[in-house]
């Protein structure tokens, strides 16, 4: 705009603009309002799943307490199904898949683990309960579906443990070759003075040659 147009130049010029930007100018508002509204909407969306999901785990941990399995059970299943997408839900499987196991009910506790395995968000919750899984099922003697478990494994913050209950494995079935190798490799991911390097160094001076 030119400094020294009179004011009737500046008020036709200031017109002419609003004529070519108006439109431009009022969907950028209702835009920007509409982003604005949108993101208070989510924010509050997810502090109110949050907070559902957390009493709906409470219940959970207060029905396992009080030896309500049943209760325990239709909880879970509404974490599972109302909110699976918050860690609430897990944590409702990993209590519930150690009941199962404390009351040896088997094939629950893997359904369990299972599911963290397949719908949890964080790699550490799904490793965390394939080794579980991996226990649950050496514990049952079913060695070949243990390995294929653990073999199917990419993490490395987990992969200590799982070589460990690996060799654990090959020494219920006999194999000493194969359980020196694994807990050799098992030994190597750990760090300096971790309290787990005197029992894996037990372990290898059982199957040494």
């Amino acid at each position: 705009m030119d400094i020294y147009a009179s004011d009737e130049e500046k008020g036709e010029e200031i017109k002419q603009w609003w004529r070519d930007n108006g439109r431009s100018v009022i969907l950028g508002c209702v835009l920007g309002a509409a982003v604005i509204f949108s993101g208070r909407y989510w924010i509050n969306y997810q502090h109110s799943l949050a907070s559902n999901a957390s009493i709906t785990y409470q219940q959970v941990a207060l029905a396992i307490g009080e030896d309500n399995i049943s209760l325990a059970e239709d909880k879970t299943q509404q974490l599972f199904s109302e909110f699976s997408s918050t860690p609430y839900a897990v944590f409702a499987a990993f209590e519930m898949a150690a009941q199962s196991v404390g009351n040896k009910d088997v094939v629950s506790a893997q359904s369990y683990l299972e599911w963290v395995m397949t719908n949890s968000n964080l790699s550490a919750h799904k490793e965390l309960a394939r080794l579980r899984l991996a226990q649950l099922l050496m514990a049952e003697e079913n060695f070949a579906a243990s390995l294929e478990l653990i073999g199917k494994s990419e993490s490395t913050a987990f992969a200590s443990l799982l070589s460990e209950l690996q060799g654990d494995i090959f020494v219920a079935q006999g194999k000493s070759s194969n359980a020196r190798t694994a807990y050799q490799s098992a030994m190597l991911g750990l760090a300096q003075g971790e309290p787990r390097k005197g029992i894996l160094q037990f372990k290898l001076n059982d199957v040494a040659e």
